[in-house]
């Protein structure tokens, strides 16, 4: 059984073939050790360039499961949660990517799912920037704004990486991938927990490339973020 929700006002329908491109390798473009798990693909959904993702598991047992999820009824598949998060912080006027589509495809106790998102033009992910140039105290100081506005909205990202966070040209910082996100009821330690991975990610990228993160560009982001 194959379930589909999506936006009326980006799309008059939502064609089930367009899925299917998350397993073409014609237009799937696969992430390299900068560009995190997993890979998306682009696609055209009414003549709205989107970013198509398919659901991957992740840790030790992706090794026996790929994609598939546990089923425990509609509202909690990742892909339509995903789908409501996104909408309601498009609401709040937070920069995320804007929901276009959400679908899941349950075959008895399991569930695959895929999620189709606008795509944000001109951007690029903080790691890959890293490993161009050494990025100035003002992005820093942008990307540590970005994630106070999402505290502050009781927003967190259950996985605050260097991956997830894209620039644009102009400096814009934008937050993607909510998988597993969630709106909390207020404020505790896990706005913390949220920054130390960030920082876990950011080292981690340093050291696997030549990324230039230094002690410092923390302290900007940190400066910005405003503690």
């Amino acid at each position: 059984m194959s379930v589909i929700v999506y936006d009326h006002a980006l799309v008059d329908q939502m064609d089930v073939s367009m899925f299917a491109a998350a397993h073409r390798a014609d237009v799937c473009v696969a992430r390299g050790p900068v560009a995190g798990r997993g890979a998306v693909a682009f696609i055209d959904v009414g003549g709205v360039k989107c970013v198509l993702r398919h659901y991957y598991r992740g840790g030790m047992i992706r090794r026996f499961v790929k994609d598939a999820f546990f089923w425990a009824g509609e509202p909690r598949t990742r892909s339509f949660a995903e789908w409501r998060l996104l909408a309601e912080l498009c609401r709040r006027g937070l920069p995320v990517p804007q929901p276009v589509a959400a679908r899941y495809v349950r075959r008895g106790p399991w569930y695959t799912a895929d999620l189709v998102t606008r795509c944000i033009p001109g951007v690029g992910s903080l790691a890959a920037r890293l490993t161009e140039a050494p990025q100035g105290e003002a992005v820093w100081q942008r990307v540590g704004a970005m994630i106070r506005r999402f505290h502050d909205a009781r927003v967190c990202h259950a996985d605050l990486n260097a991956h997830n966070i894209q620039i644009g040209a102009n400096g814009d910082c934008h937050l993607l991938d909510f998988d597993r996100g969630r709106i909390m009821p207020g404020a505790g330690v896990w706005s913390e927990r949220n920054l130390t991975r960030l920082h876990r990610s950011l080292e981690k990228v340093s050291r696997i490339t030549d990324a230039q993160f230094v002690d410092a560009n923390w302290q900007a982001l940190m400066a910005g973020y405003g503690t």
